[in-house]
């Protein structure tokens, strides 16, 4: 467990609820690395929200990208490879009145953590889902990863990549995501944009941050993406429109669309489930002798 004791001391009454900002932990990425645009947005957005910093957890996996719960001055919790989803679910289910924001990357989510993708967004559960989506595994020192493009010689594909990538908008609109947008390193703002308009949302948001690996992919590069992004709203696009959303989701190449593909209301898991509708587990009765008194300690 990852957090910050100043952020979360009990604040004092009448004192306006601390806000999450950087920890004392620094980011050890790569100089250059797309994951600072990304630990900077979600700061951006959840401080423009307003959310007091111990409302807030943010969880992960294994990977370069995973170590983005340290730095944030919030609850987070540093979780095993590709199993990032399935402890936010556990962390909302048991108090789904903390906001809950998962981080992880392409590897990492797209790879061992896929099972775990689509079931969550087949369930709604209400909360954010950011990956730094490289098309490389950064930490393991550059092997191929499920969104590789075909032909990418890597040190695990020497000859060229053989096997066609993941598409994560499409993959996300398929299982049932909720809300399903793209972002990219190379701005920020919009960045942050996008991953506050997920955290409003009730239900399942994904946001897929475009964010190079400057040391091991050579290819896509900022310079590379710079060259291709266009933002969706600039071109009229509709994301209510779930036929609009598969045709842009199919679009890479010369043109890749960035923004929000696909925006939708449906019943929460949490909504759903009888349990969690008399409220957080957190604040059930356990029925068990002294448990109560021990879990009222953590409040």
């Amino acid at each position: 467990m990852a957090e910050s004791s100043a952020a979360l001391a009990p604040p004092i009454v009448g004192t306006p609820l601390p806000l999450i900002g950087k920890s004392d932990t620094k980011p050890t990425w790569c100089p250059g690395c797309g994951d600072f645009s990304v630990v900077a947005a979600v700061e951006l957005a959840v401080k423009r929200l307003k959310i007091p910093s111990h409302d807030v957890v943010i969880v992960s996996g294994i990977g370069c990208s995973s170590n983005l719960p340290h730095f944030l001055s919030s609850y987070g919790f540093h979780g095993i490879h590709g199993r990032a989803l399935p402890i936010a679910e556990g962390i909302r289910w048991a108090n789904h009145g903390l906001t809950v924001i998962a981080t992880g990357g392409d590897g990492d989510g797209f790879g061992i953590g896929a099972g775990h993708f689509v079931h969550t967004m087949r369930r709604n559960v209400d909360l954010t889902y950011v990956t730094m989506d490289n098309q490389i595994y950064g930490l393991t020192t550059g092997q191929a990863s499920p969104t590789s493009m075909l032909g990418h010689k890597t040190k695990s594909t020497p000859t060229g990549v053989i096997e066609n990538p993941i598409d994560p908008i499409a993959l996300a609109l398929a299982s049932g995501a909720t809300y399903v947008a793209r972002a990219f390193s190379g701005d920020v703002k919009h960045m942050a944009d996008l991953v506050a308009g997920g955290i409003q949302h009730k239900g399942f948001a994904f946001v897929d941050a475009l964010s190079p690996c400057v040391t091991y992919n050579k290819i896509n590069t900022f310079d590379w993406f710079r060259q291709r992004v266009y933002k969706l709203e600039s071109a009229g696009h509709d994301p209510t429109n779930i036929v609009a959303a598969w045709q842009r989701a199919l679009e890479w190449g010369d043109k890749i669309p960035i923004g929000l593909f696909y925006r939708t209301e449906k019943p929460t898991y949490e909504e759903l489930e009888e349990v969690l509708t008399a409220g957080p587990l957190a604040k059930q009765p356990t029925g068990l002798k002294g448990k109560d008194a021990l879990l009222d300690e953590f409040e």
